[in-house]
């Protein structure tokens, strides 16, 4: 009895043995469009995560152009890597970069940006996870409305800001999500104002939305909304240059970036009320977790994946930090 007890704990020693010598043989990449924005730095922190927990090798790649996204699948299939996940610098490197990790034998999952094949069409073949940008707009838009209502304001009597950039898809899809949302909470389309973008920065949307204030002067209170953080601390900014009153705006971005958070750490309350927060956890510890049990167990990930964000106010984005992982 003992012989066999002896047995069956060396078998399931070695099988454990076993285990971890696979892991420890596992490889997988990560290829990033600009390695230096702190976004793409979480992304690897937290894929890192997986790496340590797991015992895999997490190889760290920044490439922000096609020619360097060949080299590093290239050079990935060349370090014995067994799969990657990419954040593309172009969507429409697709069918490239599909046909190279295949002659790489190499899995491949992309990250926030899907690739799409000839006919622009996404890549459907290639498991994905990205942030659904309409749910995103949903939650800005939901959230304005609760705070109109909240202050008791008449909403015919309000303007909307749409800060916009139609050149981006995920721009678009972020202010309809928005109007969807505001609309279907008695918000008057013929209030929406557009304010068109000539770059993604604070000082862009600034200048696109004085002019819409100066054009409607005779309205006293404001929503604004749009692409990022920025698009919506430029409409703020707007609002205070021509002498509107913080309490009689409010401005709802996205992103949880440092300008936002830095807005509420000022000692008194702006027109920017709150941001939507994007965590990079999941979609770095996620898809990092998920190439490994598919190379490891051969348990292909979902085909696609989409992730929404958090609202944060001045009076809780500490807490909403915390709760999503960002230090």
């Amino acid at each position: 009895m003992r012989v066999l007890k002896k047995a069956v704990l060396t078998g399931v020693m070695a099988l454990a043995l076993v285990g971890s010598a696979h892991a420890a043989d596992v490889k997988i990449g990560f290829v990033v469009k600009q390695p230096e924005e702190p976004w793409f730095q979480d992304e690897w922190k937290f894929a890192q995560k997986a790496a340590e927990e797991k015992g895999f090798t997490l190889v760290e790649i920044g490439a922000p152009d096609g020619e360097k996204v060949q080299a590093a699948i290239d050079n990935l299939g060349a370090q014995g890597a067994q799969g990657f996940i990419i954040c593309v610098p172009d969507v429409k490197l697709g069918p490239g970069i599909v046909a190279k990790a295949a002659a790489n034998d190499l899995k491949l999952m992309t990250v926030d940006d899907r690739l799409v094949g000839a006919d622009g069409e996404p890549i459907e073949s290639v498991p994905h996870m990205g942030i659904s940008a309409v749910k995103i707009g949903e939650t800005v838009g939901q959230s304005i409305a609760a705070e109109i209502e909240a202050r008791g304001w008449d909403m015919s009597e309000v303007g909307a800001i749409r800060v916009s950039y139609d050149q981006l898809p995920t721009a678009v899809d972020r202010v309809e999500g928005a109007i969807a949302a505001l609309t279907a909470a008695g918000f008057p389309a013929e209030n929406i104002y557009d304010a068109p973008q000539a770059k993604t920065d604070t000082e862009a949307a600034l200048n696109a939305a004085t002019t819409v204030l100066n054009q409607h002067a005779d309205v006293k209170k404001w929503i604004a909304f749009g692409l990022n953080d920025e698009a919506v601390l430029g409409a703020v900014r707007a609002t205070e240059s021509v002498g509107i009153p913080a309490e009689n705006v409010i401005g709802v971005g996205i992103g949880g970036a440092e300008s936002a958070i830095n807005e509420f750490k000022k000692p008194s309350a702006t027109g920017f009320y709150g941001t939507v927060i994007i965590s990079p956890k999941r979609h770095g510890y996620e898809t990092a977790l998920n190439m490994y049990e598919w190379i490891a167990n051969n348990k292909a990930p979902e085909p696609l994946i989409l992730t929404s964000g958090s609202l944060a106010l001045r009076d809780t984005y500490v807490d909403v930090r915390k709760d999503l992982g960002i230090e």
